[in-house]
């Protein structure tokens, strides 16, 4: 893969300033927290919320696509935008703003509605992962990004198993619209730490004056053969893996009527295993590579997803889901630090192209796994996913030596 694309908004060096003090990372992953947790709270809710506005669960997962498409979609104009202005500044802002969107989610009086504030919550929280990544990437040596990218990975892998285990209480106990008011409530505080950090200059972010805020840079990048690449190889992630996952608790709920607070727990599992990649991601790079990672983790998926769907038992769920957690951050912790690397002079640019990719990808395979479901049902959906992951994880590996 080429080291650099030259563009316009490449023309400055790349800066890899000092990680001012830790709690600079300790606030990266305080927003990455509560943006990940709003995410993945829906998925022990679908079923939930389905029946509470009186349609199926496949229509339900339009709030899905709602959030994934903007939240790809604005990567293309938060990256220039990080680059040119300052990658923390522009997240402190957005933040605050997702915080509003998260909670009037709690008051939504309708499917629709509830879709519409849900896009507008995705265009907001489009600048807080992909933007500290970028500022990861500015911040570590390649050889040392990987394992920085997978200790930043272990929020979102609390996130993951608190988020679902929440969901899954509030499916019995409390309300889903509990649960947007309270994320809400809590992104509003970490909002307003981080904006104060960033402006007391507690954290570092490297800006670039003289660059210009333009779409030309992602043309440059699509056309480069091993940005390119990345850029195909995570669409494609997003569209089977996410699609697939985004219905996993209805599934459980509608095929076995299990407990809205058992699924939960039991779809933490996905994040339990993505801790423990972040736990040992040192060890994992070590011992088998890029290439490995991809190899074993699309293996990972392609088993899970075939057990899920096949075998038709339940309790098996509960370690499957840590193997899927485990599986899918081996890919996507690769795929994430070969995209700080495409364009190492403007990292917020390519970190948000390829975040759009993936976005883009869980927003379309959702509405597409939606129809197989309403269609042929839930097992060929599953099935379909752990094929596509297992044939993503081969073809990168081969075009990737190629380029």
């Amino acid at each position: 893969m080429k080291q650099e694309i030259r563009l316009n908004v490449n023309e400055a060096p790349a800066v890899n300033p000092p990680l001012a003090t830790p709690i600079s990372i300790g606030l990266l992953g305080a927003a990455a927290f509560v943006v990940t947790a709003d995410v993945r709270v829906i998925n022990p809710l679908l079923h939930i919320i389905a029946t509470e506005f009186k349609t199926d669960v496949g229509s339900a997962g339009i709030i899905v696509t709602a959030y994934a498409i903007p939240y790809g979609l604005f990567q293309l104009v938060y990256g220039p935008i990080g680059d040119r202005y300052g990658k923390l500044k522009i997240m402190s802002i957005a933040l605050l703003l997702f915080s509003f969107g998260t909670a009037l989610c709690a008051f939504a009086p309708s499917l629709m509605f509830l879709g519409l504030l849900r896009f507008s919550t995705g265009v907001a929280a489009a600048a807080i992962i992909p933007m500290s990544l970028a500022y990861i990437g500015d911040s570590y040596s390649y050889k040392e990004r990987q394992v920085a990218i997978g200790k930043f990975l272990g929020a979102l892998a609390m996130a993951q198993i608190l988020s679902t285990s929440l969901g899954g209480i509030a499916g019995d106990f409390l309300s889903w619209r509990f649960l947007f008011f309270f994320y809400g409530l809590i992104s509003l505080v970490i909002g307003f730490v981080f904006w104060k950090a960033a402006r007391r200059g507690n954290i570092a972010s490297a800006t670039n004056a003289d660059a210009r805020i333009s779409f030309r840079p992602y043309w440059g990048l699509l056309v480069d053969r091993g940005p390119r690449l990345v850029i195909i190889a995570v669409f494609i992630e997003g569209f089977f893996f996410f699609g697939a996952f985004s219905y996993l608790g209805a599934f459980l709920r509608e095929e076995y009527n299990l407990a809205y607070i058992l699924i939960g727990l039991m779809l933490s599992g996905f994040g339990l295993g993505s801790l423990i990649y972040s736990r040992s991601v040192g060890w994992l790079v070590r011992r088998f590579g890029e290439s490995g990672l991809i190899l074993i983790g699309g293996s990972l998926t392609f088993v899970s997803y075939m057990i899920i769907g096949l075998l038709q038992m339940w309790p098996l769920f509960i370690p499957v889901n840590i193997f899927l957690g485990l599986g899918y951050y081996m890919i996507h912790s690769t795929f994430q630090t070969k995209a700080t690397e495409m364009a190492p002079g403007s990292r917020g640019t390519a970190v948000s192209l390829f975040a759009f990719s993936l976005f883009f990808g869980q927003g379309i395979g959702t509405a597409f796994i939606g129809l197989v479901i309403n269609g042929p049902g839930y097992e060929l959906a599953f099935v379909i996913a752990g094929v596509a992951l297992a044939l993503l994880g081969f073809w990168f590996v081969v075009a990737n030596k190629q380029t």
